[in-house]
């Protein structure tokens, strides 16, 4: 079995009363990409804190690499990298200052930080910006800087917070590049993301939080399997056309958002062939069922059960 590089027993905080995590128990394995997910609230960032030592847990026991954090957080972080959801950064002086700064925050001297920032230049692709003032760069470039900062240890546990979020579809095309080649190197991976699209592509395994509370953990697919089912219809409809359509199709899982009504099965060809059937202008459209669906199902959104 592969051994875990974080985990988590009964872990609770408490903010002013208010439970913002309530017993959390996982383990995210070395070597994985782990992806923790839920609304904003649902205390995501706050277990990112107390794993990397910054907040202390009202309960329970964390321990990254076997250690427990609360013994000897700086243990901990000196074998983890950490990526904010805001950029941290010396604003007037260039990414390559920056990183020569940070270098020094961990100790390493020349010859090895200069080869070290020129290693994460050109990972990061921020050479073309060497020299410009933080403060000119873009978000994507910003973004790609912050992340650099947080490789400059060579961590064996690298933590991103919202990682991509605000960025444009090219800049998260490259950033995941290179999460993913950061996992191929043996670096474990444990993040946080809004976009289920990227949780779905980059993790082995996600947890979904709600109110502070664990809901599901697996693979993307095995969520998938377990909540809904293999195949998404989707169309237009009123509720007397949704009746019509599935008055003998026994138990079937459906979510409604709006006028539009999805209904999860495992092979959608029968009920893609009845719709045809209703005629009028439902538009539909037969796709596999995705992590945002299970990720909607879990936290709020009604799933119903479709009875004759």
């Amino acid at each position: 079995m592969t051994a875990s590089v974080v985990t988590l027993r009964g872990v609770a905080k408490c903010f002013d009363g208010r439970l913002a995590v309530d017993g959390v128990n996982l383990d995210v394995p070395a070597g994985s990409c782990f992806g923790l997910l839920g609304p904003n609230g649902a205390g995501k960032t706050t277990t990112l804190r107390m794993v990397y030592g910054v907040t202390q847990p009202s309960a329970g026991e964390i321990r990254v690499f076997g250690v427990d954090v609360a013994r000897d957080a700086r243990a901990v972080r000196s074998r983890l990298g950490v990526t904010l959801q805001e950029n941290s950064l010396i604003e007037p002086l260039s990414p390559e200052d920056n990183l020569r700064i940070f270098g020094r925050y961990h100790l390493l001297a020349e010859p090895e930080l200069s080869r070290r920032v020129e290693e994460l230049m050109d990972f990061l692709e921020l050479r073309s910006h060497a020299g410009v003032p933080v403060r000119n760069l873009s978000g994507g470039f910003q973004r790609r800087l912050s992340i650099a900062m947080s490789l400059m240890n060579r961590p064996e546990l690298l933590i991103l917070d919202e990682p991509t979020t605000g960025l444009d579809p090219a800049v998260r095309q490259a950033l995941w590049a290179r999460i993913r080649e950061l996992q191929a190197e043996g670096t474990t991976i444990l993040l946080t993301t809004h976009y289920m699209d990227e949780a779905e592509r980059l993790c082995d395994r996600v947890a979904v939080f709600a109110e502070g509370r664990v809901e599901s953990e697996g693979s993307p697919r095995d969520l998938i399997a377990r909540h809904l089912a293999a195949e998404t219809l989707e169309l237009e409809c009123d509720e007397a056309t949704e009746a019509a359509l599935l008055s003998d199709s026994g138990e079937l899982r459906k979510m409604r958002a709006g006028n539009r009504l999805m209904v999860y099965v495992d092979d959608a060809a029968s009920l893609l062939e009845r719709v045809h059937g209703l005629g009028g202008t439902a538009r539909p459209v037969v796709r596999p069922t995705n992590l945002e669906d299970v990720f909607l199902a879990i936290t709020g959104t009604r799933i119903e059960e479709a009875e004759e």
